[in-house]
């Protein structure tokens, strides 16, 4: 008789956006006459680009002809779309990244639940606390996370990382030296960003550990400050022990596209194996490539057109971004985030859990957001705010807010 892979049923619960989404379903239907308003989920809600279009169009069209179709694409990806990404994302940035260390994706989500797959499972990992749920959920099916305290909501052989006021949302090097650490900047979901001699700090510690750093750059569009890394190739040694993976969803809208990619230089080794060659094994066995127009469509996101677009566009969210921090902070609430990032980060008001401050604002408010608790222990209490809304429904949610 065949056997499940039981590490799936260590998981407590469903995935937290499938939770919300039901709670809500469920409000609304009982409550029809109700308008919410939702600023949970990080999907955007501007229309993809105008330049973008046009190059999809173009692609669809090449598909129509037999000169120019196109089946699978390479394993890495088209070389086209590497190129651009290696000359303005990395090179642009000074950091020495070349195209054949770019991995063409259907987005960093995926990427990111995959890549633990080419680590050994007795590999302990460390997390930021709060931190993105598919890091830990991923390592969960692996057999890499242990046991679940359901009291504390924590697993036995994941290392904490607690992300708090006091140290602002940025953590702390760890006590015990983990195998793999995780980290996301600017910060889903507290907002919040790191220096650059910070990073620095994360990568020496790495090298000097020997551990490998999974660093998640999906946010780095929406960096507005000086100093704030845009990428962990530009610390120094980074190249020995860090992999990113970026997104094309945030800054160009294609949540519902798909595209991304993963960095994994080829200095980047475990004794005398590449994790490149790993990687590359495995991109090559399971994935058969983001569709040509779709990675057409992201190589137009590198043209000057395309470049200016994409910044008014996150320059649309940040906006929003701004009037939900200001409008939190006028109403009283303690608020961080929305400034490199957009997320806004509130602490629940009069002791709440942060699931009684969701249902508070979804019955009193008609307002969505993501409990921070579904992030990781050191979440209980906070709450996710989203920038990605309309103007007009970012403005009628936080003046509902205000009213409570």
């Amino acid at each position: 008789m065949f056997q499940v892979n039981d590490n799936y049923l260590k998981l407590p619960g469903s995935y937290l956006f499938s939770t919300i989404a039901k709670k809500v379903n469920a409000y609304s239907k009982a409550n029809p006459d109700k308008k919410v308003i939702r600023l949970g989920i990080g999907d955007v809600t501007l229309p993809i680009a105008p330049a973008i279009i046009d190059a999809f169009h173009g692609a669809v069209d090449e598909m129509g002809k037999a000169e120019t179709f196109r089946g699978y694409a390479p394993d890495l990806g088209y070389e086209f779309l590497r190129n651009a990404i290696a000359e303005n994302d990395y090179k642009a940035r000074g950091c020495d990244i070349e195209a054949d260390e770019i991995f063409i994706s259907d987005g960093a989500k995926c990427d990111s639940g995959n890549i633990q797959e080419i680590f050994s499972v007795d590999n302990r990992i460390a997390v930021c606390d709060p931190v993105y749920p598919v890091y830990v959920d991923t390592n969960v099916m692996a057999g890499r996370a242990g046991t679940y305290d359901a009291r504390k909501g924590t697993w036995s052989n994941v290392i904490y990382m607690p992300c708090l006021e006091e140290n602002d949302f940025v953590p702390e090097l760890p006590e015990e030296t983990p195998d793999i650490i995780y980290l996301c900047f600017p910060n889903n979901p507290t907002g919040a960003a790191v220096t650059k001699e910070r990073l620095q700090e994360w990568v020496d510690y790495a090298n000097r550990t020997g551990a490998a750093i999974i660093y998640d750059a999906a946010y780095e569009a929406y960096i507005s400050q000086e100093g704030v890394p845009h990428t962990i190739y530009e610390c120094e040694g980074a190249r020995t022990c860090a992999i990113e993976l970026r997104s094309f969803s945030k800054n160009a809208g294609f949540t519902g596209v798909r595209l991304g990619f993963t960095v994994i230089p080829k200095e980047l080794k475990c004794g005398d194996v590449s994790l490149h060659s790993l990687w590359a094994r495995r991109h090559g066995t399971k994935y058969n490539g983001a569709p040509y127009i779709v990675q057409r469509a992201g190589e137009a996101v590198y043209s000057r057109a395309g470049q200016t677009q994409i910044r008014e566009q996150v320059a649309y969210y940040m906006n929003n971004a701004k009037y939900i921090l200001e409008g939190l902070k006028e109403a009283g609430y303690t608020v961080s985030g929305g400034i490199n990032a957009p997320y806004i980060w509130l602490k629940a008001p009069n002791g709440m859990t942060s699931w009684e401050f969701f249902d508070y604002l979804l019955e009193n408010a008609n307002v969505v957001g993501t409990p921070g608790s579904g992030f990781g222990p050191s979440g209980e209490t906070y709450f996710r705010l989203t920038a990605f809304g309309s103007y007009e429904n970012t403005v009628a949610a936080v003046d509902r807010i205000k009213k409570l």
